[in-house]
């Protein structure tokens, strides 16, 4: 009997694995975006980084009724329903090539940022269900989450691959990715009709519909782990965005423009992979706090490197390409690149220490501090916008300043900022 209840999750599990790395595909198509934008529309950098900002900003507004949603459609209606904003969303940027138009463009970003706004609050804890929990429930995470991470790798450089010169660089070029992104959520929008998803019941004590005077708000360690979480995504999404900017720049960049920028852009992705399974395998003898305080002190140092080396020095670097197959080849960059790149080691740890850190001793408030956190996720398309005018103005190296600044408050909320000096909330 257990036997085959196992067997009946198996499909819903591979559609949800298979989501959580549309979540990554999606999200991470609109960063390497900016190079086409920026030859099609003549925009700068900053504008060419507001189908990032679009795409992110959608978290700000849904964050908080995604999860309302959840409690009252359940998880696969909400999953269906954001599986057709997100299909709607991508076709919105497909219409947007046939249009010639960067407002349309814009708003398919923004309609795809409701979609992965949407799936993120389903797919973790709908995975854990599936799983019943327990360590068999963190394990699909795990899995689905080192999925999210090879889409997060093959993106960009399937976009470098597309556009090939971004001197010809046009949306049309990279009709091929989004039609992949829509034939997927077709795919598992239409099977995930069909199957049966276990929903977990919520059962509400008379205790817990009181109204209490405090909130997560209440607990200075959380707040300072909100901001921290905006501040982290902003990183993520900021480093690789402005270093394939940076190096598809003719300017500034590298033999192969487009395409070996991409190549490198997805090999910063591939390290925060690496990085994942590193962090797994030592997560059960290394704190959440130490973990933090290392790699943001190691970011903070391959930063600084790559803010003051020359853009003449150059090196070459084992990049990872996709062909008939994904091999490992050597291309030269400027050295600051291959600092950039390293990052990816770095970032890859931060969420889920973050996330550990800021929730500790919340108890009954951790649901709606999960909400307000994936508000916080908006900050992967305000601090590249930033960076990005920075960009324009002082050089792209130097606009990593507000990275380093990021890191450095990462820094500061891993030593100081993650006590709980809230302790005499009652939490029950």
């Amino acid at each position: 009997m257990e036997k085959t209840k196992q067997q009946g999750r198996l499909v819903p599990i591979i559609m949800m694995i298979l989501l959580f790395g549309m979540i990554s595909f999606v999200t991470n198509l609109a960063a390497p975006m900016g190079v086409v934008l920026k030859n099609q529309f003549g925009a700068s950098n900053f504008l060419g980084m507001l189908g990032n900002f679009a795409n992110f900003i959608a978290y700000a507004v849904m964050g908080i009724p995604a999860g309302k949603l959840l409690e009252k459609i359940g998880y696969k209606k909400t999953a269906l329903l954001a599986i057709l904003v997100g299909f709607v969303g991508v076709g919105v940027q497909v219409l947007s090539g046939l249009a010639g138009s960067f407002a349309v463009y814009l708003l398919g970003a923004f309609i795809a940022g409701f979609s992965m706004c949407m799936l993120n609050t389903v797919v973790n804890p709908m995975l854990n269900t599936l799983g019943g929990g327990g360590n068999r429930g963190n394990q699909l995470i795990q899995i689905g989450g080192s999925f999210n991470s090879l889409m997060a790798t093959l993106v960009p450089i399937l976009i470098g691959a597309l556009i090939g010169s971004a001197a010809q660089a046009n949306i049309t070029d990279v009709y091929p990715v989004m039609f992949i992104a829509m034939g997927i959520f077709a795919l598992v929008g239409i099977v995930l009709y069909f199957v049966q998803i276990p929903e977990p019941h919520i059962v509400k004590s008379e205790k817990s519909t009181e109204k209490s005077k405090y909130s997560a708000w209440s607990f200075r360690h959380f707040v300072l782990g909100a901001v921290a979480i905006f501040i982290y995504v902003g990183i993520e999404v900021g480093i690789p965005g402005t270093l394939m900017l940076f190096l598809s720049d003719p300017a500034t960049g590298i033999v192969g423009g487009a395409t070996s920028a991409g190549v490198v852009a997805g090999t910063y992705w591939f390290l925060m992979l690496v990085g994942r399974f590193i962090g797994a395998s030592i997560g059960a003898k290394v704190s959440s706090k130490t973990m933090l305080t290392f790699v943001s002190l190691v970011g903070i140092i391959l930063v600084a490197l790559s803010i003051f080396s020359p853009v003449s020095t150059v090196i070459s670097m084992p990049v990872i390409e996709t062909g008939a197959s994904i091999s490992v080849a050597m291309v030269e960059v400027p050295v600051s690149a291959m600092f950039l790149v390293l990052c990816g080691l770095c970032t890859s740890v931060m969420w889920g220490g973050i996330f550990n850190l800021a929730v500790e001793g919340l108890g009954k408030f951790v649901a709606a501090a999960s909400g307000i956190f994936m508000m916080m996720v908006c900050g992967g398309g305000i601090l590249p916008l930033i960076q990005n005018a920075l960009a324009d103005s002082l050089g792209y190296l130097n606009s990593y300043w507000v990275v380093l600044l990021g890191l450095a408050y990462l820094l500061f909320y891993a030593m100081i900022g993650s006590k709980n000096v809230n302790q005499d909330i009652d939490v029950n």
